[in-house]
C-alpha cells in the first residue's frame, strides 16, 4: 500500500515535472528494489527522453542492465551515453568499471587510455588509473595523476591510500586530511581516512576524524550515498553511516591483505 500511494505521488509529480530527473531516480529505484527490473528500465528509458543529458539516469540504466541482461547490454548504453554527454568522466569510469567486473582487464585498460585522451584532467579518472596499474608502478602513475591534477581530491585520496598501504602512516594522514579538506562533503574520503586510524591511529587520532565528519556531515560519495539513501540506514546519524561505510569498503582498501 505504501510503495503504490509513493508510485501515484511520484508518476503525479512528473506529469506536472518531467524535466525533473530525481523524480524519475526516485522511481526508477523503487521500481528496482521491488524486484521489478524491466519497469525499472521503461522508467529511465522514459526520463532519459525528457533528459538525455542526465548522468545519474545513464549510469542508473546501465547498472540494471548489466545485472538483468549482462554486460553487452550495459556497454551499448554507456556507449550511446558517451556520444551524447562527451567529456562526462563519470560515464567513462563506470564503462572501465564494468570491463572490470567481466575480467576484461585490456578492455578496461583501452578505454582508460581513451577516457584520459578525452578527459585529461579528470581526477576520478587518473585515481582510476593509479589503482589498476600494477602495484610497482603506482607511485610513478601517481607522480603523472599530481602533474595532470594536484588539488583534486580524488587524486590525493589515491596517493593517501599508497602511502596506507606502504605503512607509512605519518605521509597516508597528512595526504587523507588534505583530501578531506579539499572535498569535505565527500564522504568515502573521511570512511578511507577514518579506517586507516583505525588500523594505525591511536584513539585521539580516531576520534578527532570521527568528530571532524560529524561536523562536516558529508553528503556524497559514491559508498556514502549508496549507505546513507538505503532504506535502512534512511534515519541513521553521521557517525553511524561512517562506520558503515568503513565495514562496507573493499580488501582493495585494506592494505594488510
Amino acid at each position: 500500500m505504501r510503495m503504490r500511494k509513493l508510485r501515484r505521488l511520484l508518476e503525479e509529480g512528473l506529469k506536472l515535472f518531467a524535466s525533473f530527473f530525481e523524480l524519475w531516480l526516485m522511481l526508477g529505484q523503487m521500481e528496482d528494489r521491488m524486484g521489478r527490473g524491466a519497469k525499472a528500465k521503461e522508467v529511465y528509458e522514459n526520463a532519459l527522453k525528457h533528459c538525455p543529458g542526465c548522468i545519474p539516469l545513464w549510469l542508473s540504466l546501465a547498472s540494471l542492465e548489466e545485472r538483468i541482461n549482462g554486460l553487452s547490454k550495459s556497454r551499448a548504453f554507456l556507449t550511446l551515453a558517451r556520444k551524447k554527454n562527451p567529456a562526462t568522466p563519470e560515464l567513462w569510469l563506470a564503462a572501465i568499471r564494468a570491463e572490470l567486473r567481466h575480467g576484461n582487464n585490456k578492455e578496461a585498460d583501452s578505454l582508460l587510455a581513451k577516457a584520459l585522451q578525452e578527459c585529461p584532467t579528470s581526477g576520478i579518472l587518473w585515481a582510476a588509473a593509479i589503482e589498476m596499474v600494477p602495484r610497482a608502478q603506482r607511485k610513478s602513475k601517481s607522480s603523472d595523476a599530481i602533474k595532470r591534477c594536484d588539488h583534486d581530491p580524488h587524486v590525493i585520496a589515491a596517493v593517501a591510500k599508497l602511502f596506507w598501504h606502504d605503512r607509512k602512516v605519518d605521509k597516508a594522514r597528512s595526504w587523507f586530511n588534505r583530501a578531506a579538506s579539499l572535498a569535505p562533503d565527500i564522504g568515502d574520503f573521511r570512511a578511507l581516512y577514518y579506517k586507516s586510524e583505525l588500523q594505525h591511529g591511536n584513539a585521539d587520532t580516531q576520534r578527532d576524524v570521527l568528530k571532524r565528519c560529524i561536523a562536516a556531515e558529508p553528503k556524497h560519495g559514491e559508498r556514502w550515498q549508496a549507505t546513507s539513501k538505503a532504506v535502512e540506514n534512511s534515519h541513521q546519524p553521521t557517525d553511524a553511516i561512517l562506520r558503515r561505510v568503513v565495514l562496507a569498503l573493499g580488501v582493495e582498501e585494506n592494505p594488510m591483505l
